[in-house]
């Protein structure tokens, strides 16, 4: 039997996008050990199968202490499993992952879902971040990106060995789960936004642009789902719903069906993304998209196609091309729904993902 070890900051990271490919991985017979912090969600894939070491992780926590206690860990962790194989996502996952796996010579496989707020922010950080990159991930077995763009950028800052990584479709989507509803025309255009609530996520400019169309017609509304990440947005998002330029819905775990309520998602970030899942899903529902014109937005949405672009940062160019969506016919936002959905059946399926994990997975093991 042979053991796969995987690290992830959230439950929701892992049941979102990697639940399939556990599933497959148990289903082969491997064993699998989740390295997760503490929650009551965690029973999940104790019942799938699954063995669970808590992690005393925090996202957002910069506190020296904290992260070496995350490192040393890991450390204990890979030395007692011995796993197989590991797989690490997001940046503290990927940065102390790498260094114990390069400390016990374990094999860890990295997901880059995304440059992050590290690598767009301020020269200290991102020196910061390219130094703890090149200690850890660069000894990576292999890392796998999203995008060109960040392998790229992770090339030329020679943060990655050649012939270690590889680019993959994102995440994926699982196109069983998010199905082709059809568009419900009924007077009213509808917006969501899903994502974390946080400047990076370009969740300002939404906002703003709410305001704008709202103020010039009232046969619009703006959805925003996801969680606030500070208090000052619970303060801002409660201004906003007050106002009545949006509707904030908070976290939700029945998101196709919010997504299928609408006629269009709307993600303005402003950078560090891999291929946003929340673009995927919404065109694996027949939904319309508009983005921003960023690295990973770009890889999803084909201008006039399926969806429209704007420059990112910039809430009055949202605001034009929500206006351009508003102008389309009926037919024409519908169809535009349908070409995402035929692009993500194309070049996202999710199983395309996990069969590349699964490969990677059984070379290592015969090595």
């Amino acid at each position: 039997m042979k053991k796969v070890l995987f690290l992830a900051n959230h439950f929701i990271t892992l049941y979102n996008f990697r639940r399939e490919l556990i599933e497959q991985l148990l289903k082969e017979g491997s064993e699998v050990v989740l390295s997760l912090p503490a929650s009551k969600e965690n029973e999940y894939f104790t019942k799938l199968g699954c063995r669970i070491v808590e992690a005393d992780i925090e996202r957002r926590s910069m506190n020296p202490a904290r992260e070496l206690t995350l490192l040393a860990e890991y450390i204990h962790l890979m030395l007692d499993e011995k796993p197989d194989i590991v797989f690490s996502y997001t940046i503290k996952c990927n940065i102390y992952g790498s260094i114990a796996a390069r400390i016990t010579g374990s094999r860890l496989i990295c997901n880059i879902t995304g440059r992050g707020e590290m690598l767009n922010d301020g020269r200290i950080r991102m020196a910061l971040a390219h130094m703890l990159y090149r200690i850890s991930v660069r000894h990576s077995y292999k890392v796998f990106f999203q995008n060109t763009s960040d392998m790229e950028y992770f090339r030329e800052n020679r943060l990655i060995r050649e012939g270690h990584y590889e680019l993959i479709p994102g995440s994926g989507v699982n196109l069983d789960v998010f199905i082709p509803a059809e568009m419900r025309f009924d007077g009213e255009t509808r917006f969501i936004f899903v994502g974390r609530i946080l400047k990076l996520k370009g969740i300002d400019e939404y906002l703003k642009a709410a305001e704008m169309i709202r103020a010039e017609r009232d046969d619009v509304r703006f959805f925003v789902a996801g969680f606030p990440e500070t208090k000052e947005y619970e303060d801002i998002l409660e201004k906003y719903s007050a106002a009545g330029s949006i509707d904030y819905i908070g976290f939700v775990k029945n998101i196709r069906e919010w997504i299928s309520l609408c006629h269009c998602t709307i993600l303005p970030s402003l950078g560090g993304e891999g291929v946003p899942n929340a673009l995927l899903e919404s065109a694996s529902c027949s939904r319309a998209l508009i983005a921003s014109r960023i690295p990973g937005c770009t890889d999803v949405v084909d201008d006039g196609i399926n969806g429209l672009l704007f420059e990112p940062g910039n809430a009055q160019d949202l605001a034009r091309a929500i206006r351009q969506f508003l102008s389309l016919t009926d037919a024409e936002k519908a169809a535009m729904g349908k070409k995402g959905r035929q692009k993500v059946e194309n070049c996202f399926d999710r199983r395309i993902v996990i069969r590349k994990y699964l490969s990677e997975f059984q070379a290592a093991c015969k090595k």
